[in-house]
């Protein structure tokens, strides 16, 4: 369909289902419909679409107008404008899918998806529901390595600095899982999501590149002369991440050393434990009324060290959200800094331990308490500290889901409700 014209009859539902798959397959879209949906609306305002308010009338399929038509979908909830538009597709030799009634179709739309080089598509005798089923079993066959994606294809060559997630190995990307599904070399943290490793072939060289806080640890200048080293004998190599590569995670440097060695390098973001932690238990971390902006910052050194770059003062000030990475061991300095520099003492905190995994659980105190309290209760890395009235914001809303950690005298939620998600 590169190119090509396809007609789309009908603004509902189905139509919106069809017109982003018809987009990126290359097509121009010519959609007739008195009456669409708000996405749809949006494709024609940002002139992606070319949208005809009004009904379907006889001779549009043919109509010059609408350019060379080489596919019609009939989508209207009117299965008499269905069959006259098929009607009138079939006299012009067009193929016509019919939303309605597959079997009075010319054509079905495959189910369709893409995973380690492939593209899929299942018809499934045009029962949609189990042709989409097929796929999704295929593509995650694909994508996770339990179909042979790295039989008879064109090997990768480089490295993928990919970013797998908080913690939970359902939260890696799409394409994390298939670019791991084919890699011949993983150097992986101890924050990645570790159990996807079962799932390689027995030839893949595993690299534990640890760090362990204040214990032993592989230093960055090794991991980045490794990654080059094993791509530079024409092996592909997964950098396997806990988090986003690029958010405090060093990414930016393993990406500058592969450019300077002359290694081909992508990087495929993670959804970073600075925003997943906070909403794994709940809490928004802007909420309107509440706070309109959002700090990550990392305290892997405390704020009075000379090495810290963050302007603690500025960030007191502020009325938003603060989130502490890597920030348990200094979670009193980061506290007492902030009310030096005027944030109020009653300021709530929450700190999310092994967020998104099992064993997830989160303490609640405020800037005045966390100190003592996060002791008390033995929180230790990885967590992440949530500061600011959001925190108190979920709990006003209920919508606050407690582990095993939440401190005595604390109102506002049931420590048992909800547990661990």
């Amino acid at each position: 369909m590169e190119g090509r014209t396809a007609l789309v009859v009908g603004g509902g539902r189905v139509a919106q289902r069809r017109v982003p798959v018809l987009l990126e397959a290359g097509a121009d879209v010519v959609l007739v419909a008195p009456e669409a949906t708000a996405t749809l609306e949006g494709l024609a305002s940002a002139g992606r679409i070319t949208w005809h308010r009004r009904a379907y009338r006889e001779g549009d399929v043919t109509d010059p107008a609408n350019g060379d038509v080489r596919l019609v979908h009939a989508a209207t909830d009117s299965p008499e404008t269905n069959a006259a538009v098929a009607d009138e597709a079939d006299r012009a030799r067009l193929w016509c899918v019919r939303a309605d009634d597959r079997h009075a179709s010319s054509a079905w739309t495959p189910a369709s998806g893409s995973a380690a080089g492939a593209t899929v598509g299942v018809v499934a005798d045009g029962d949609p529901r189990r042709a989409a089923g097929l796929r999704d079993a295929v593509v995650e066959g694909l994508g996770d390595g339990s179909l042979d994606a790295r039989r008879g294809r064109s090997p990768l060559r480089g490295v993928a600095l990919v970013g797998g997630g908080p913690g939970d190995p359902g939260l890696i990307t799409v394409r994390g899982r298939q670019l791991l599904s084919q890699a011949d070399v993983v150097v992986v943290d101890r924050l990645a999501p570790m159990s996807l490793l079962d799932r390689l072939p027995s030839d893949v060289e595993i690299v534990d590149a640890a760090k362990i806080p204040y214990g032993r640890s592989m230093t960055q200048e090794d991991i980045n002369r490794l990654l080059v080293e094993r791509a530079k004998e024409g092996r592909f190599v997964v950098r396997l991440k806990g988090g986003d590569p690029f958010v405090f995670g060093r990414g930016g440097e393993e990406a500058a050393a592969c450019a300077a060695a002359g290694v081909p390098f992508t990087v495929v973001p993670g959804v970073t434990s600075a925003l997943a932690a906070p909403a794994s238990v709940g809490v928004p971390p802007t909420h309107r009324g509440v706070s309109q902006e959002v700090h990550v910052v990392s305290a892997h050194v405390a704020p009075d060290d000379e090495r810290s770059t963050v302007d603690w003062e500025a960030l007191a000030r502020s009325n938003g959200t603060i989130v502490v990475l890597m920030g348990v061991e200094r979670a009193e300095a980061v506290a007492q800094a902030l009310i030096r520099h005027g944030r109020a003492p009653s300021t709530p905190v929450a700190a999310v331990q092994d967020a998104t995994l099992p064993t997830q659980r989160t303490t609640a105190a405020t800037l005045e308490t966390a100190g003592a309290v996060l002791r008390e209760a033995g929180v230790r890395p990885p967590a992440v500290l949530v500061i600011g009235e959001v925190v108190d914001a979920a709990r006003e809303l209920d919508i606050l889901h407690w582990g095993a950690g939440e401190p005595a005298g604390r109102a506002g939620s049931d420590p048992g409700a909800g547990g661990p998600r």
